[in-house]
C-alpha cells in the first residue's frame, strides 16, 4: 500500500541519514620522517598518513612556532641606537635623552609636563665634537609599562643659556628595533619615520628642524635668550606581538602525501601540522607533530 511504501522510504531516509551522520571527514593524520636527525641544508621529507581537508605547517622556527600562533602580546624589548654631532661654542652635555611610558601622545607643553620622563642620557654616548658619534645600543625594556597596550615615547631635549654662541646639535641617524623573547628582531623606526614632533618651551625662534635625514638644532648667538626645546617620537607599542604564522599546504581541493622542507639553522624544532576537515554535520580539528634535530 501507499502507506507501507511511504514508511519504507522514511525508514531508508532515516537509515541513510544515520549512516551519513557517522561519515564525517576525519582530521586525523600521522606524520613520519626517514630520520629524526638531519644536517643544515638537508631536505626533510614529511610523509603523511591520513587525508584531512586542510593542512597548515609550522616549522618550529622563529616566527613559525605553533605554540605562539595566537600570541597578541609578549615580553618584548625595544632597542635603540643613534649618531650625533655637536659643534659651535663651548661644548657641553646640553642634549638629553628621555623616555616616558605615560605620555598622552598630545604634543603640547602641558601634556609633556604632565608625563613622567626618565632621563637615560647616561646610557648613551653623545658627540663631544666628532661627527657621527655612535650612541651604542640601548635597551629600553626597564622603562616599559606593565600595561600591554601602553606606548613608549622617546625625546631629545635641548637646553642652553644666553651666551656668545650656543651649541649646534645634529641627530644623524636613529634606529628602533623590537626584539621578541625568542630574539627575533624587527625594525620599527628609523630617523625618517619615527614620527618626530617638535615642541618649544623657551625661545621659539630657535627650534628643532625635522627632515627625513636628520634632526637639527642650530642653537643661538649672543642675542638669543635661554632655550628649551623637545623633539619627541611617536608612541611605540612595544609589547604588541605579531602572531607566529604557518604555511597552508593543502585544502579540500588538493591532495598531498608528503611535504619537503629545508632547515637552514641548527637546532631542535617541533614541526607541527595543524589539520582540519569540514563536513555538513560538523568540523574536526587536530594536529600532528614531529621533533626534528638539525645538526650543523
Amino acid at each position: 500500500t501507499e502507506m507501507k511504501i511511504s514508511m519504507m522510504y522514511l525508514m531508508l531516509a532515516l537509515l541513510c541519514a544515520s549512516c551519513m551522520k557517522e561519515d564525517i571527514a576525519s582530521a586525523d593524520m600521522r606524520v613520519r620522517t626517514d630520520a629524526s636527525s638531519y644536517r643544515v641544508g638537508d631536505t626533510v621529507v614529511f610523509r603523511f598518513e591520513g587525508a584531512p581537508d586542510n593542512i597548515v605547517f609550522y616549522s618550529g622556527e622563529n616566527g613559525h612556532n605553533h605554540a605562539l600562533k595566537d600570541r597578541l602580546y609578549a615580553d618584548n624589548d625595544l632597542q635603540i641606537d643613534f649618531k650625533t654631532l655637536v659643534q659651535w661654542g663651548v661644548i657641553y652635555d646640553n642634549l638629553k635623552l628621555l623616555v616616558s611610558n605615560d605620555f598622552s601622545g598630545m604634543y603640547t607643553r602641558e601634556e609633556i609636563d604632565k608625563a613622567t620622563w626618565t632621563d637615560i642620557s647616561d646610557k648613551a654616548i653623545f658627540s663631544t665634537g666628532q661627527d657621527n658619534t655612535p650612541s651604542g645600543t640601548l635597551s629600553l625594556k626597564p622603562y616599559l609599562s606593565s600595561v600591554d597596550t601602553a606606548s613608549l615615547y622617546l625625546a631629545f631635549r635641548y637646553t642652553d643659556f644666553q651666551r656668545p654662541q650656543q651649541n649646534r646639535w645634529v641627530i644623524r641617524t636613529f634606529n628602533a628595533v623590537k626584539v621578541s623573547p625568542e630574539g627575533v628582531q624587527s625594525n620599527v623606526a628609523t630617523i625618517s619615520n619615527a614620527g618626530w614632533n617638535a615642541v618649544s618651551f623657551l625661545n621659539d625662534s630657535k627650534v628643532w628642524t625635522i627632515s627625513a635625514t636628520q634632526l637639527l638644532m642650530y642653537g643661538g648667538v649672543a642675542a638669543d635668550t635661554d632655550n628649551d626645546d623637545w623633539v619627541i617620537t611617536k608612541g611605540f607599542k612595544v609589547r604588541e606581538s605579531v602572531a607566529d604564522k604557518g604555511i597552508a599546504l593543502k585544502n579540500i581541493s588538493s591532495d598531498l602525501q608528503e611535504y619537503r622542507y629545508v632547515y637552514k639553522t641548527p637546532g631542535v624544532y617541533k614541526a607541527v601540522f595543524e589539520t582540519s576537515s569540514d563536513w555538513y554535520s560538523g568540523r574536526k580539528e587536530g594536529y600532528a607533530e614531529v621533533t626534528i634535530n638539525i645538526q650543523p
